[in-house]
């Protein structure tokens, strides 16, 4: 039986009260979804009585490797109308294996509403001001939608060549480099079209996308004469490779870097300030439904100190879904907060070089 409980609870809540909120809602049978309403009974713990901080959800085990395999109706919470049922299906990237999947309806919209906000304050070209250009994974992917939803947002039209990641990440583990470059132009050829046809100003690509731009001077000269914005994501990037960006190639674009995951979201760019370093870029998790802790590989449950580099550990607490913690594939270091921006941020995002994560090959996403 679904019940309408609309908003069960806000970013306003005092951060102890949020995280027993999130408790009462995913783990009530009147409101939680059946996979973890049935967990909750083989848990050594009652999460609706102990679980009282953020602290406290180092109590719950990773279970994110079962959402490979579980059907997906199980993490949809029954508390939400079923009149207004909207949720999606969307699929991880496949870098450490299989897929993941995770469900959602509205929250990851309401976190691109926030993203929104951040591009403005990076004076990403806005309503009125053009056209965007996804080149990046669309379905099942939700990287797509989520670029969609800001376009839209903005009010304008969003193009998309889409790229299959998957097969371009199976075949550099092959060593099959020509097989992907050939790929890469393929993509840019497409890109090219709606550059040559469409009012665009902002381009979303990935890093090794931006590199192949670079390297063919006929798209090189439509990005650099009409893109305004450019939004990168997807892989890591290094700080004098961004800083070649920023200043050589695409000086006149406001540039804009992007963190995050199917199971955690998206973690934008936060806007520099005189005390950061001018090649820095430090990302900020949606305060405060999800959550990035760096921690020792070693010893899981203990975080690094500010400028540490740690493995990433995510916390997803959302009307829609309920992540307590997973150990991530990637490393970064561990940045204070500032006064806009009371959340950690994270920087200088890489892969994990440890015999405790499965060797990772980025691809071009």
């Amino acid at each position: 039986m679904f019940k309408d409980i609309t908003e069960p609870f806000t970013a306003d809540l005092p951060p102890d009260q949020f995280v027993q909120a999130a408790m009462q809602w995913h783990f009530s049978p009147d409101t939680g979804s059946p996979f973890w309403t049935k967990r909750a009974a083989e848990l050594p713990f009652d999460p609706l009585r102990d679980i009282r901080t953020w602290a406290d959800l180092d109590l719950f085990p990773d279970v994110s490797e079962e959402w490979r395999d579980v059907p997906v109706d199980a993490l949809v919470p029954v508390g939400i109308d079923k009149s207004g049922w909207d949720f999606q299906v969307f699929d991880s990237g496949g870098t450490t294996g299989r897929p993941k999947r995770i469900v959602e309806s509205r929250s990851r919209r309401d976190g691109v509403r926030w993203v929104s906000k951040i591009l403005d304050e990076h004076k990403v070209p806005g309503e009125g001001d053009g056209h965007w250009l996804h080149i990046g994974p669309t379905g099942p992917h939700i990287v797509g939608r989520s670029i969609g939803l800001l376009a839209q947002l903005r009010r304008t039209f969003c193009h998309y060549i889409d790229f299959d990641p998957r097969w371009v990440k199976q075949r550099a583990k092959q060593q099959q480099t020509g097989d992907v470059a050939q790929y890469v132009q393929h993509i840019l050829d497409q890109a090219m079209d709606v550059l040559r046809t469409q009012p665009v100003s902002v381009l979303f690509a990935t890093p090794p996308v931006l590199e192949a731009i670079a390297a063919r001077d006929d798209i090189l000269d439509l990005v650099q004469s009409r893109i305004r914005g450019i939004i990168w994501a997807g892989t890591s990037i290094s700080a004098e490779t961004l800083h070649v960006l920023e200043t050589e190639l695409f000086p006149n674009a406001a540039i804009v870097g992007l963190y995050g995951n199917t199971m955690m979201g998206i973690a934008p760019q936060r806007p520099r300030t005189a005390g950061q370093g001018e090649q820095g870029c430090a990302f900020i998790p949606c305060h405060p439904y999800s959550s990035v802790r760096l921690v020792d590989p070693e010893e899981p449950t203990r975080e690094v100190g500010y400028g540490e580099r740690g493995q990433a550990r995510i916390s997803l607490l959302s009307r829609d879904l309920l992540l307590p913690w997973t150990l991530e594939r990637d490393s970064a270091l561990r940045i204070e907060p500032t006064s806009a921006y009371p959340q950690d941020a994270v920087a200088d995002v890489r892969p994990l070089a440890s015999g405790h994560a499965p060797s990772v090959v980025e691809g071009v996403y």
